[in-house]
This record gives structure tokens, C-alpha cells and sequence, in this order.
């Protein structure tokens, strides 16, 4: 296998570097920049091609780490060379959380196979984030042989790999940014929340740093329902009211409570299914109205 990368941004490098450093033959990078496919390139040990045309000859696989706007546009250009070089057989991969293989159109027609591959972390880092790929699960989709292909590539490199049907992509995306971005938006709230009681932001995130660490790893450890505990869960009404009423003047975070409470409740029913919770649900349907 000859991989080429079209894209040098964070995923380009951390790709690039995972691979090459497992031993797997990155042939090199073509950028629109070609000062980053060149950084790109020295980063991993590999090449930078001034052209996209003398990339895709060199390869017989390309992965496509641009951002999403670009994914569509760059296939646009591979699929055009069809006409003079010869892409049949070749496999042509993007690595975009959110969109699916649909976004290469027409490629059956060029004799390519195609996926859609998303590492299960965030790239915060070019320079490093290669190394959480060591342990990072995947989900894969697209068509027969680009599937087959790529799973088996990295399921050897020791990777988890789940095939998931195209028509959920932009659900299980959403799915990510609620368990990875949003979690950071509730994080936020509570920091917020603990500063107007006096806290520097140093001492807020200080003082629940075995809270915060506790609850996930128990979520992850027992699952949801297992890790639910707080006032809602022992159907302590009264502490719910006073929750809202500390909250009565701060809209946003008085209607983040209420939304996330609700859900709160549905958990509770399913772990204790004995327990009546039908006054906690009146007051969160009473401050909807």
C-alpha cells in the first residue's frame, strides 16, 4: 500500500506520523501551500509533491484530510485526472466526522473505491496527537472494497473499527461534539456558576478536579445509569427548587438545568424503577409554562 495525503492540517500530520511510524508506506503530501505539505513532509519522513496529479500517481490510496469544504472540491480535481491517468482499483478515503462517501460522486464510473474514515478523537495538536491514535476507535463507511481494505489495515496496526451505515454519519457527528464540545459547554456553566460564589477560575476547576474525573470515569466504568447519583436521582424535590431558584435570574443556565434535568429524570426511572418522581417532573413542567 502507497498512501498519499491531500492536506496538511492536524489530521494530515497526525495520520502521516501514526503510520509512518507503524511502519506504513506514506509516498507523501500534496497541500495548496506547498510550504505546509514540506513541513508536513520533514514532520513524517516522507515527501511533498508539487502537484495533486503527481501525488495520485505515485499512490494507491489517498487520504483526504482537508477540511470538509475542501473534501468535495478536492475529489472534484482526482476525479477529472480519470480522463489521463488511471484510477481504477485505487482507494480514496476522507476523514470527516460529519459527512459521508456520498460526497464522492461519480466514482464508480473511474474504477476507485472510496470511504469515509473518523478517528474517534479530537486533534488538538499536529505536532503530538499522532500518539492517541495509538488507541483510537474508528468508524468506517463507503463501498465494499475501500471498507475491507481499510479495516484490515488498521485493525492490524491494533485499532478498533466500526462500520457504520452512511445515512448516520451526520448523527453519530453530532453524537461526538454532544459527548466531546458540549460537555465543555456544561463544564463551563458550573465554573460560571462557582465564581459568582467567590472562586477564581484556578480554585473552581481545583476543587472539583476529583468531582469532574470521578463522575466520568465512573460513567465510563459502570455506564450512565450506574454512575447517576445527586438530588434528582434520591428524588429530593426540595433541593431541585432551590437549585431553580438560585438560578431564577440566569435564563441560559435556568433552562440548561431544566433540559438537562428532564433528561436526568428518564435516567432515574430506568435505575430505580420503584421510586416515584412525578413531583420533580411537575417542577421542571412548571418552569416550561
Amino acid at each position: 500500500m502507497k498512501i498519499g495525503i491531500i492536506g496538511s492540517g492536524r489530521v494530515g500530520f497526525s495520520m502521516g506520523k501514526y503510520l509512518t511510524d507503524k511502519k506504513v508506506e506514506i509516498v507523501g503530501y500534496y497541500d495548496r501551500h506547498p510550504e505546509r505539505a514540506a513541513e508536513a513532509a520533514h514532520f513524517t519522513g516522507t515527501d511533498s509533491y508539487p502537484t495533486m496529479e503527481a501525488l495520485v500517481e505515485a499512490s494507491d490510496t489517498l487520504f483526504l484530510t482537508t477540511p470538509d469544504a475542501e473534501i468535495a472540491k478536492a475529489w472534484d480535481c482526482i476525479a477529472k485526472m480519470s480522463e489521463k491517468s488511471n484510477l481504477c482499483n485505487k482507494i480514496i478515503c476522507h476523514f470527516s466526522g460529519s459527512l459521508s462517501s456520498v460526497v464522492f460522486q461519480g466514482i464508480e464510473a473511474t474504477g476507485a473505491s472510496c470511504a469515509s474514515i473518523h478517528p474517534m478523537l479530537a486533534f488538538s495538536d499536529k505536532y503530538s496527537s499522532y500518539q492517541q491514535l495509538n488507541h483510537a476507535f474508528l468508524t468506517i463507511e463507503g463501498m465494499p472494497m475501500a471498507v475491507e481494505k481499510m479495516c484490515t489495515l488498521f485493525t492490524k496496526l491494533g485499532n478498533q473499527v466500526c462500520e457504520i451505515d452512511k445515512s448516520c454519519k451526520e448523527l453519530y457527528h453530532c453524537a461526538a461534539s454532544v459527548l466531546s464540545n458540549q460537555v465543555i459547554a456544561v463544564l463551563e456553566s458550573g465554573y460560571e456558576m462557582l465564581e459568582q460564589c467567590g472562586f477564581s477560575r484556578e480554585a473552581a476547576m481545583q476543587a472539583t478536579h476529583g468531582l469532574v474525573l470521578g463522575n466520568v470515569e465512573n460513567v465510563l466504568e459502570k455506564g450512565c445509569q450506574a454512575a447517576l447519583t445527586g438530588p434528582i436521582e434520591r428524588g429530593d424535590a426540595l433541593t431541585v427548587k432551590k437549585h431553580l431558584a438560585a438560578l431564577k435570574e440566569d435564563e441560559k443556565n435556568h433552562e440548561m438545568y431544566v433540559n438537562l434535568g428532564e433528561k436526568l429524570v428518564q435516567i432515574a426511572e430506568a435505575k430505580n424503577p420503584e421510586k416515584d418522581y412525578q413531583e420533580i417532573k411537575q417542577i421542571f413542567e412548571s418552569e416550561r409554562k
